[in-house]
């Protein structure tokens, strides 16, 4: 159990040890995603207790769309000095503090036929039944887009870098799913094609944060049930996603 007080690094990423807060939802920020003085208690709580590296909650990227309300957010540069505070306030007690980016999807049953909500295809969520727009390519770009800008807002704001969530059936994992991902253009059918949007994401957010900042990417490796994305063709996501970091 002694190494798990040792240091680690993730790429150029020094930490403390080896202990990390995974990404949870507070549901403690305001209607529109900014920080409260609960959630600086929080975190600063979390790092008191010598955690190594901490997730936060998800944060949306585009200011019409949440998966949950109360959830953070980075949809504009207005929350770039809050989240100094915080980042701050981390640092000062000798922690690492990653922002998780996400757009939530058909995983919601929030604010449901008062929004447009994007999928890859036409195809309503297992759990959720919500339905969603397959979206354009013009759509495609702009998410893309929105997670980069959040990324470099994220990079400004003092972060030691940020998750990607494509799992848990958001919107890019299921663009990864062969269940979810009925198109028939060139970001569906083959793995290679399904994993297209993920890999966009990736190289404009590295481009516009440069090399040296951390890009986490958190994956489903299966989703257990037949049509699915399976543990192998995540493997080879991952495999991916190293060759071009």
């Amino acid at each position: 159990m002694s190494h798990l007080f040792t240091e680690s690094r993730i790429d150029n990423l020094t930490l403390k040890n080896r202990f990390v807060r995974s990404a949870t939802w507070e549901n403690m920020a305001t209607e529109d995603g900014h920080m409260t003085d609960k959630l600086y208690a929080i975190y600063e709580e979390l790092a008191l207790g010598e955690i190594g590296l901490i997730v936060t909650g998800y944060a949306n990227i585009v200011e019409e769309e949440k998966p949950n309300a109360g959830m953070m957010g980075m949809y504009n540069d207005s929350f770039i000095p809050e989240y100094q505070k915080l980042t701050n306030l981390v640092h000062d007690n000798d922690s690492k503090i990653v922002m998780q980016l996400a757009y939530g999807g058909t995983k919601t049953t929030y604010n449901v036929g008062e929004r447009v909500i994007f999928a890859p295809s036409d195809v309503p969520e297992i759990g959720t039944k919500t339905q969603g727009t397959a979206m354009t390519k013009s759509d495609i770009d702009y998410i893309v887009a929105a997670f980069a800008k959040a990324t470099l807002r994220a990079k400004q704001s003092g972060f030691d870098g940020v998750e990607i969530h494509a799992a848990h059936t958001y919107l890019i994992n299921q663009f990864l799913s062969p269940y979810y991902n009925r198109r028939d253009d060139e970001y569906g059918g083959s793995l290679e094609n399904r994993m297209r949007f993920l890999l966009e994401i990736y190289r404009e957010c590295r481009d516009l944060v440069g090399s040296e900042f951390p890009i986490l990417v958190k994956l489903t490796a299966t989703e257990f049930f037949e049509g699915g994305l399976t543990f192998e063709e995540t493997r080879k996501v991952c495999k991916k996603l190293e060759e071009v970091a």
